[in-house]
């Protein structure tokens, strides 16, 4: 079962309005925007954390929240994602998208809700790895705000995915995030040492 976090007001009062009035945007919607018949809806706001350094040796990398993701529905269908950002002034509109993160999220949102316990769907962004993935908390704050992904916690890694990495696959965090660190460690420099 899912236990999403309701987004800041501020945050879905821009993506409403960005909807209702396209002039006001600085970027042209997207294909799929243009093209629609009927109302628009936002739908299924997700927190969304980018996943950050390592801290100390043993401890997990750090997240950060970036924004708010709305996957933009047309009927029973979402057609494109809006993203916010936090400014000075508070949540705003960011930008309209499309493409294969839209269908892959929605398509990870039904798989999660189908997985026994209870979560809080997030998105995390692994932008060294060019990865996007659904983030089910098993514990956490209401407002999305915080967090670091912890053992018991599940990663559903949105298609495409980095090779090797399955997408749409439930992985625990404990055994995703070896491998999501060893790929963001950096090789030792040319002619150092190896380590014994």
């Amino acid at each position: 079962m899912l236990r999403p976090s309701p987004a800041p007001a501020p945050a879905l009062r821009s993506v409403l309005a960005a909807l209702d009035s396209p002039a006001a945007v600085r970027e042209p919607r997207t294909p799929a925007l243009r093209a629609a018949q009927g109302p628009l809806s936002p739908d299924h706001p997700l927190p969304v954390h980018v996943f950050g350094a390592a801290g100390a040796p043993g401890r997990p990398p750090r997240t950060r929240l970036a924004g708010w993701r709305f996957l933009i529905r047309q009927g029973d269908r979402a057609i494109a994602a809006a993203d916010t950002m936090l400014t000075p002034d508070g949540w705003a509109f960011s930008h309209f998208f499309e493409g294969p993160y839209v269908a892959s999220t929605e398509r990870a949102l039904l798989q999660a809700e189908a997985l026994p316990g209870s979560y809080r769907p997030r998105l995390l962004s692994v932008p060294q790895l060019y990865m996007l993935a659904l983030w089910l908390q098993a514990g956490g704050d209401k407002d999305g705000a915080a967090g670091t992904p912890i053992a018991s916690d599940l990663m559903v890694p949105l298609a495409p995915a980095p090779p090797g990495i399955a997408a749409s696959h439930a992985y625990r965090v404990a055994d995703l995030l070896p491998v999501l660190s060893t790929r963001l460690t950096p090789p030792p420099p040319l002619g150092s040492p190896t380590p014994a």
